[in-house]
């Protein structure tokens, strides 16, 4: 496998442009990505000359998408429930940055602007709903009194925005064997 490339929850990525591609959530301990530390961490770190891309996939298309759709339901205890589910993955998305943010920090790979990319099989509009809750809980605004920022972007996309936004990133998925 080329360095541009990683396998991933049952997909292939290729950044043709990336100086180095790992999978960073790594569970093999005799792999050199792996942490062991009880803090989560994105499923893939794509590094550029200029920037890092912190990956995380959420494959939901054997589940119900609406679950995190308050929108899709009628009883008022549906719409809490899935409002509910719907606070948990974002928290979710959340933790997970920046406990690999706090990994790389500790690793002194934070020399470069990060980006993060939520890739998630949901549709356009729930992709942005989340995009919106998630946003404010990682400020891409970098603050007065900071160094640094701690996101230079965060996009929560599907798989055709994917294609669309990052032609030269493909993403394949493997057949299981």
């Amino acid at each position: 496998m080329k360095p541009t490339q990683c396998e991933c929850d049952g997909y292939l990525f290729d950044f043709t442009d990336a100086i180095n591609v790992f999978k960073f959530d790594e569970t093999d301990a005799s792999k050199p990505t792996f942490h062991g530390a009880p803090m989560k961490a994105v499923d893939l770190i794509a590094e550029f000359v200029d920037a890092y891309v912190f990956v995380e996939l959420k494959d939901y298309s054997d589940q119900d998408p609406d679950a995190y759709n308050p929108s899709a339901s009628g009883s008022t205890e549906e719409v809490e429930a899935r409002r509910s589910s719907m606070k948990w993955l974002k928290n979710y998305l959340k933790y997970k940055y920046r406990d690999s943010l706090l990994f790389r920090q500790a690793e002194g790979k934070v020399d470069k602007p990060i980006h993060y990319v939520c890739l998630m099989t949901f549709d356009n509009a729930l992709s942005n709903a989340f995009a919106k809750l998630l946003r404010p809980e990682l400020p891409v605004a970098r603050h007065r009194r900071w160094a640094s920022g701690i996101v230079k972007s965060c996009h929560v996309i599907n798989f055709e925005r994917w294609k669309k936004n990052y032609p030269a990133w493909h993403v394949t998925k493997l057949i299981a064997t």
